[in-house]
């Protein structure tokens, strides 16, 4: 059996250029939240030596006066992007999972290796030609060495974007030209301590012996080792499920201002509430932390949080962020400028076989909160992201009675680029 793992390439910057032509052949960046660093480049931008990671304020000062596009984060138009690109994956594997926003394993059961291949370079000509996206596969006998391969499929034009390790000689090959800080679930910190030990390549790692490797390392490295070595062994549920969703986002400006701190907490809530629906799964805590800005050392410094048991599990966007706003009392202090807040959403599991509190929430509250999401979905959806809200998501104390805060308000994002897949005021005009 093969896995194939599908990377659309450069994802962030590749979503910008469907819409905007005239930037192929272009060096283009995408940023992070309010604009702080870089977080996607383009093939021309990592020629001219833009770093992952790198300081906006620090490339504009490093690389002035040469032509670098740079665009605030769109998280909205690489959502809905990626989702189409996703959802004609889905169409075209025999069994697909998903494994970030712009990642999908697939299993190919009964697919030889001259087959892989063809199916491989079959599904990146047809996203292409369905969504101009661009997009690499990588196919093996295992998850990590499929994702070496995507590696190969990425950096290597001769591959036609789908790179096959199928033979024991390809292995070998493909782990004597990986270095081990590029293998999928070793981070720096055992890269660096494995290159202390003279162990530099994938293949240096993997000649290791199994008494070896199980006297030093923990399960997952394990693991790594042995599919290193064509044994699979990483469970295709623990790849593809996460136990929790997190939505945090830094202020543009600090704020000591309560309602203005609970309206970003009820919208970072709901947008937790969105995604865990669409996941098709219940919340049984909620958590809400606050910080303050610990770059000031002239102002005084605070942090906490707070995690918030529910009796019955729950997707409702109502009851979250309640919830969210009932812990964010508890743990807010008055006197002090907050830079970041976040919402955790933990113990996320089925909407089977829920146990309901008799006393506070019953099935048939569940099922009203349940057609009032639907609807709000629904809405939402066809006419733009927070077209229907829920009042605890608008800041009441602004310059205006009512004045909107939105999600994307807690963000500086002076380079965002329009949604023309999601909004009906930016679909493009022609003339």
């Amino acid at each position: 059996m093969f896995y194939a793992i599908c990377d659309c390439d450069n994802c962030f910057v590749s979503c910008e250029k469907v819409f905007n032509p005239a930037l192929e052949g272009r060096a283009v960046v995408v940023l992070s939240n309010n604009d702080g660093c870089v977080v996607a480049r383009s093939k021309e931008a990592k020629a001219l030596g833009v770093k992952m990671g790198m300081p906006y304020y620090q490339m504009r000062h490093l690389f002035n006066g040469t032509q670098i596009v740079a665009f605030s984060s769109n998280y909205e138009l690489y959502a809905d992007m990626t989702a189409r690109v996703m959802s004609l994956i889905r169409k075209s594997a025999p069994a697909f999972f998903r494994y970030s926003i712009d990642e999908a394993f697939c299993l190919l059961p009964h697919f030889n290796e001259k087959e892989a291949k063809i199916w491989g370079e079959k599904l990146v000509q047809w996203i292409y030609q369905a969504t101009g996206m661009p997009l690499s596969v990588g196919i093996s006998s295992t998850k990590t060495l499929a994702k070496m391969a995507v590696s190969f499929a990425k950096n290597y034009p001769g591959y036609n974007h789908c790179c096959v390790i199928g033979s024991e000689d390809k292995r070998i090959t493909a782990l004597s030209l990986t270095d081990i800080s590029e293998i999928w679930g070793v981070g720096r910190k055992l890269s660096a301590s494995l290159k202390e030990m003279g162990i530099t390549t994938a293949l240096d790692f993997a000649s290791k012996t199994h008494e070896w490797i199980q006297s030093r390392y923990n399960l997952p490295t394990i693991r790594t080792w042995k599919e290193l070595n064509g044994e699979d062994c990483i469970p295709d549920e623990e790849t593809a499920s996460r136990k929790s969703i997190t939505v945090s986002r830094s202020f543009a400006k600090t704020t000591s201002d309560f309602d203005e701190l609970r309206t970003h907490v009820a919208n970072f809530a709901s947008r937790c509430a969105e995604k865990l629906r669409t996941r098709q799964g219940v919340v049984s805590t909620v958590g809400v932390f606050i910080v303050t800005n610990r770059f000031r050392d002239d102002e005084p410094q605070y942090c906490n949080s707070l995690d918030y048991p529910l009796l019955t599990p729950t997707d409702s966007t109502i009851t979250i962020v309640n919830i969210a706003c009932e812990a964010l009392k508890k743990i807010y202090r008055e006197g002090f400028q907050y830079k970041k807040a976040g919402v955790i959403l933990m113990g996320i599991s089925s909407k089977q076989g829920i146990q309901y509190d008799i006393f506070e929430y019953t099935p048939e509250k569940a099922d009203k909160l349940h057609a009032l999401d639907n609807v709000i979905d629904t809405i939402n959806h066809s006419h733009g992201k927070e077209t229907l809200q829920i009042c605890s998501q608008k800041y009441t104390n602004g310059i205006s009675k009512n004045e909107p805060l939105s999600f994307a308000d807690a963000i500086r994002h002076g380079h965002k680029s329009p949604c023309p897949t999601t909004r009906w005021d930016d679909l493009i005009k022609l003339r």
